[in-house]
């Protein structure tokens, strides 16, 4: 939001330090987009770069928030879709908003509810890093899924996923459930296509994103006014234009340009589908675009090689559930790659999973213990994996928040890569 922002006739006004959302960028990469900076929310500040581990339902599975909290975790993300279906947003505002409901005192981001358009609407579930070399479609569909959710330029009907009863989201209703949800960061309602759409699918979902989101600035500063005696939330727009580089700079453009009677985004999603290859190039392609004086969060990204990529092209914050998707699975990450606890291998390790890692569970647990708990099928097997995937993600992107500062973030990044993909050399060389 601007530094005084008109939000109706009645000249009510909001200014940054009532809003308590600032963006300060403190040091940049030479040559690069990258930079490192800090995000003022009402519930605190996140240094930047950082990852922000996803609790879905208002919950890291698994994990009690105050261990997400002694892990490092500087911000939770929870999904606007789950939380409107389960418990429902009213309940989640009358606990005091999405904090005080799951007990983290630290700042909180809510997604739109716009990915679902993709997960419910073509059956690809969580998939974000796809390739262009296959079919192109507008009707695309995964294989024996039923498509739960169709968009129009109003907005996306859907059918739940737990009881098949349908709902109606638009962008007034996405802002009014995260207004009621009370994230300090919220985004814009958008639609997210998949690469699979053709170029003219991409471009009619571009400009339909466009105006939903005026329509969610509109709402946004209505809601802001009605509901002063919360804290300010801010409000990102998310870009979409899926592999095409007009698409994804118009997108930028656009979306930096808007301002609904002196109300404008406070930061900015890179969101929809994105070509693994092209990462850092469509990356940059939209942080050329975007004001340097706001946030940009990168959407659904958590792999260590795209991490990196992502913070050297511009982006400032990231979430993803692959650390705790992939911890319940007995996949865990350590300095030399990524293993699998469930080989036999690990039964007679007698040692931390990482000897270089500083989370709790490499503090007090053997590999052999955690292995022996996910072939046991004890719940706490998850638990614990999760701990250390979650600090394991949390703490790489704080070491290269303070390799930009201490001016060596490209050493840093060839030093673990190189050994996190050995004999790999593609990704090693990202």
């Amino acid at each position: 939001m601007s530094a005084w922002c008109k939000l109706s006739e009645n000249s009510f006004k909001i200014s940054v330090t009532e809003a308590q959302f600032v963006f300060e960028v403190k040091s940049a990469l030479p040559n690069n987009l990258g930079r490192a900076g800090v995000i003022s929310t009402p519930h605190g500040t996140i240094q930047t770069p950082a990852f922000i581990p996803v609790g879905t339902k208002a919950t890291v599975k698994g994990v009690l928030p105050e261990s997400m909290q002694d892990l490092g975790g500087q911000a939770l993300l929870a999904n606007a879709y789950h939380l409107y279906l389960q418990p429902g947003p009213e309940i989640v505002d009358q606990a005091g908003g999405l904090g005080s409901f799951m007990n983290w005192p630290g700042p909180t981001f809510t997604d739109s509810g716009g990915f679902q358009v993709l997960s419910l609407g073509v059956g690809f579930k969580k998939v974000i890093a796809m390739n262009t070399e296959t079919f192109r479609s507008d009707e695309v569909i995964a294989e024996n899924k039923e498509r739960l959710a169709h968009v129009d330029d109003d907005g996306v009907t859907f059918k739940s996923h737990l009881d098949g009863s349908m709902h109606r989201f638009t962008p007034e209703v996405s802002m009014q459930v995260q207004h009621q949800l009370g994230a300090d960061i919220i985004f814009a309602f958008d639609e997210c296509t998949t690469l699979h759409n053709t170029r003219e699918y991409q471009e009619r979902s571009v400009e339909r994103t466009r105006l939903w989101a005026k329509r969610c600035l509109v709402e946004h500063g209505r809601l802001t006014q009605e509901r002063a005696h919360r804290p300010y939330q801010a409000l990102f727009g998310v870009l979409q234009g899926a592999q095409y580089e007009d698409l994804r700079r118009k997108a930028a453009r656009d979306l930096a340009g808007l301002d609904e009677d002196g109300i404008s985004f406070d930061g900015f999603g890179l969101g929809g589908a994105l070509d693994k290859e092209k990462l850092g190039t469509i990356v940059g392609w939209m942080c050329e675009e975007l004001p340097q004086n706001k946030p940009r969060h990168l959407l659904g990204i958590g792999e260590p090689d795209d991490l990196f990529i992502g913070v050297e092209n511009g982006a400032d914050t990231f979430d993803c559930v692959a650390p705790s998707r992939q911890a319940r699975t007995s996949a865990v990450f350590t300095r030399d790659g990524r293993v699998n606890l469930s080989n036999s291998k690990y039964q007679r390790q007698f040692a931390p999973i990482d000897a270089e890692c500083d989370c709790y569970t490499c503090a007090n647990y053997t590999a052999a213990y955690v292995a022996h708990l996910f072939r046991s099928k004890e719940m706490v097997a998850a638990t614990l994996a999760t701990i250390h995937n979650e600090r394991f993600i949390v703490r790489l992107v704080d070491q290269m928040r303070e390799a930009i500062y201490n001016g060596d973030f490209l050493e840093f990044k060839r030093e673990f890569l190189g050994r996190f993909y050995v004999g790999n050399p593609k990704r090693q060389a990202t």
